[in-house]
C-alpha cells in the first residue's frame, strides 16, 4: 500500500514513505510493552508534566503545524491553526484533571462486609489506534491524551495519505518527555491492521473511521477478547423550526456544512426544515453557501479548499449526480472545478428522494440536501431515518420541542441553537452505525482502564 503525502491542491506527490518490516513493526509492539511496564508506575504528576509540555509544544509549533496539515490533506490555514489549538487545550485539560477523573471510587465499607472498599482504574497497556485523515492531529489527541495520562501507552496507525502529520505526532510526545516506546506511529497499510489488533502485546483498540473499517476492526478485537471503541460516520440532521432565529441558523448551518471543507463526521449533513420557514432559510443558506470563496487553502480568504483525496471528490461528484438523475433539483454548484485540484464546490440540493444514494449515505463534501417537514414529530422521524446516530443539531426558542428533540433524537449528542462539536469536557460519541463508546471527558480517560474492584477485611 502505498503510504505518501500528496498536495490536494495540486495532485502533486511530496514525499513517499516505505512501510516498516514485519521486523520492525515486532520491535516497535516489544517497545511498547516495555514503556508500558514504566508507564503504568509513574505518578499522575510525572504524566502531567509530560503532557503539559506536549500542549505547550503544540501552542509554539502551531504555524508550522498549521501549515504541513493543510498541505498534506488540504483543510484551510485558519481550520488547520484552529486544530492545533484544540488540540494543546486537549492535552493541557488531560494534564491537569486526569488524577481527579481517575481517582478511587469509594463504597460504605459496612454496605459490603469489608473494613475498606473501593474501585480503582487501572491502565490495560498498549492501546492500537486506527485514526483517519480529516482531523489528523485532534482525532489523534483525542485519543492519545487521556490514553498516555491514565498510563497506557499508543500505537497509531494513521492514513496513509497523512505521514508527515503522523511523524510529526510521535516526534512531538518524544520531545515532551514521554520515555521511549510511550507513542509510536506505525507506518503500514491497513491490510496488516488485523494481525496488529490480534498481537498479544496489544491491549485494546479505538478507531475512527467508516463503518467497514470499523466492523474489520472489531471482528478482529472480538476474536482476541480486547475492548473497542468506535466512532464511524455520521449523517447529522440540521433542524430548523419557526422559532427559530432563521438568519442565525443559515449562517450556523453554512459553517456546520462546509467546515473542514465538508469532511467532518459531526459536519450537518441533512437539513431538515419546517415548511413555515422553509423558503426564507432556503434563500438564506443558498446566498450564504453559494457565496464561499474556494481556493487555495494557505490564502487566507479562502473559505473552502480541496477535498482530501482525488477519490473522494469523484465519490461526492457521483452522489450529487446520482440525486439529479433521481429527482434533486441542484440550488447552487453542483459541478466540479476546472483545472487541478480536487475541489468540489459548496452545493444545495432540494427534492432528494428515498431512491437516491444521498438521501441515505454520509456525504464526505460541502453538499447540503434539503427537505421540508410540516411537524416537529416529522421532523425527527426524519431526523431519525437514518443508520447513523452520531450527533444532531436543532434551532428552535420553543422550550417543548427543546425538550423533545432531546429526548427522541436518537444521537450521541444533540446541540440546540448550534453546531455539533466537541470539547474535552463532554463525552463524545454515537450511536446505531455511528459506533460505540466515548471519547474525551470522564468516559473518554475510564475507557481503556481495569475499573478493578478492592475489598479489604
Amino acid at each position: 500500500m502505498t503510504i505518501a503525502s500528496t498536495n490536494p491542491v495540486t495532485g502533486e506527490l511530496l514525499e513517499t514513505f516505505e512501510e516498516i518490516s514485519d521486523s520492525e513493526l515486532g520491535s516497535c509492539l516489544d517497545k511498547a510493552v516495555s514503556a508500558f511496564s514504566r508507564a503504568r508506575v509513574t505518578s499522575f504528576g510525572q504524566r502531567a508534566s509530560w503532557m503539559r509540555r506536549a500542549g505547550q509544544l503544540l501552542q509554539g509549533d502551531q504555524e508550522a503545524t498549521a501549515r504541513m496539515v493543510t498541505t498534506e490533506m488540504g483543510k484551510t490555514i485558519a481550520s488547520a491553526r484552529a486544530e492545533v489549538a484544540k488540540c494543546a487545550r486537549a492535552c493541557l485539560y488531560f494534564a491537569e484533571h486526569a488524577e481527579a477523573l481517575l481517582a478511587d471510587q469509594p463504597v460504605s465499607p459496612a454496605a459490603v462486609g469489608a473494613t475498606l472498599a473501593y474501585a480503582r482504574y487501572q491502565p490495560l497497556g498498549a492501546v492500537l489506534a486506527v485514526m483517519p485523515w480529516n482531523f489528523p492531529l485532534w482525532q489523534v489527541i483525542r485519543f492519545a491524551a487521556p490514553a498516555l495520562m491514565a498510563g497506557n501507552v499508543g500505537l497509531l496507525k494513521h492514513a496513509s495519505n497523512v505521514p508527515r502529520t503522523a511523524l510529526y505526532l510521535e516526534e512531538l510526545f518524544r520531545r515532551a518527555g514521554f520515555p521511549e516506546g510511550s507513542f509510536q506511529s506505525l507506518l503500514i497499510g491497513s491490510s496488516r491492521v488485523g494481525g496488529v489488533v490480534r498481537d498479544g502485546r496489544v491491549a485494546a483498540v479505538t478507531l475512527t473511521g467508516s463503518g467497514p473499517a470499523g466492523a474489520a476492526v472489531a471482528a478482529a478485537a472480538g476474536q482476541a477478547l480486547k475492548p473497542t471503541l468506535l466512532e464511524l460516520g455520521g449523517s447529522d440532521a440540521f433542524i430548523v423550526m419557526p422559532s427559530a432565529d432563521i438568519e442565525a441558523a443559515a449562517a450556523a448551518a453554512t459553517a456546520a456544512r462546509c467546515q473542514n471543507n465538508g469532511q467532518s463526521c459531526i459536519a450537518a449533513k441533512r437539513f431538515i426544515v419546517h415548511e413555515a420557514v422553509a423558503d426564507e432559510f432556503e434563500q438564506q443558506f443558498v446566498e450564504k453557501m453559494a457565496g464561499l470563496t474556494i481556493g487555495d487553502p494557505l490564502d487566507e480568504t479562502t473559505d473552502v479548499g480541496p477535498l482530501a483525496t482525488r477519490s473522494g471528490r469523484d465519490e461526492v461528484e457521483g452522489q450529487v449526480e446520482d440525486a439529479r438523475v433521481k429527482g434533486a433539483e441542484v440550488l447552487c454548484g453542483g459541478e466540479r472545478l476546472p483545472g487541478p485540484g480536487w475541489f468540489y464546490p459548496p452545493t444545495v440540493l432540494r427534492g432528494v428522494t428515498p431512491e437516491a444514494r444521498m438521501f441515505s449515505e454520509e456525504v464526505f463534501g460541502p453538499v447540503a440536501p434539503l427537505y421540508r417537514v410540516a411537524t416537529s414529530r416529522a421532523a425527527i422521524d426524519l431526523a431519525n431515518a437514518t443508520a447513523f446516530g452520531l450527533g444532531a443539531n436543532a434551532w428552535t426558542n420553543d422550550v417543548a420541542e427543546r425538550e423533545l428533540f432531546i429526548q427522541d433524537l436518537e444521537a450521541g449528542a444533540v446541540f440546540i441553537n448550534g453546531m455539533v462539536t466537541s470539547y474535552p469536557e463532554l463525552p463524545f460519541g454515537g450511536v446505531k452505525a455511528s459506533g460505540y463508546g466515548r471519547e474525551l471527558s470522564a468516559p473518554g480517560i475510564r475507557a481503556f482502564c481495569n475499573l478493578k474492584t478492592i475489598w479489604v477485611c
